[in-house]
């Protein structure tokens, strides 16, 4: 079984930063992509960054130049940077990692941690 915990949430003033990070553990044999998605009372989760292994970077257009994704070599553990962070950055954010474990496929979620950029 995969897991993931998060850390790094908190309460932080508009245009300020804030640095999540995301820890893998169990029995992975490799792991595939790993994401950052966030959910905003009422509203769908919606995608905030993904690496893939093979360096595909990708961003939400509304965090684009302002958060940075970074993974280490085996992907087990990832960050998210958050610049001029604004109001509506305001959401849970979930931590997400696809791969294979021990000849299986998994796709694992974090429990969530909460950031909250006041107006």
């Amino acid at each position: 079984q995969v897991q993931l915990v998060e850390s790094g949430g908190g309460l932080v003033q508009p245009g300020g930063s804030l640095r999540l990070s995301c820890a893998a553990s169990g029995s992975i044999s490799s792991i595939d992509v790993v994401a950052w998605y966030r959910q905003a009372p009422g509203k769908e989760r919606e995608l905030v960054a993904a690496n893939t292994r093979g360096g595909s970077i990708n961003y939400a257009d509304s965090v684009k130049g302002r958060f940075t994704i970074s993974t280490d070599v085996l992907m087990e553990s990832v960050s998210l940077q958050m610049n001029s962070l604004k109001p509506e950055d305001t959401a849970v954010y979930y931590c997400s990692a696809e791969g294979w474990h021990a000849f299986e496929k998994f796709h694992a979620w974090g429990q969530g941690t909460q950031v909250t950029v006041p107006s």
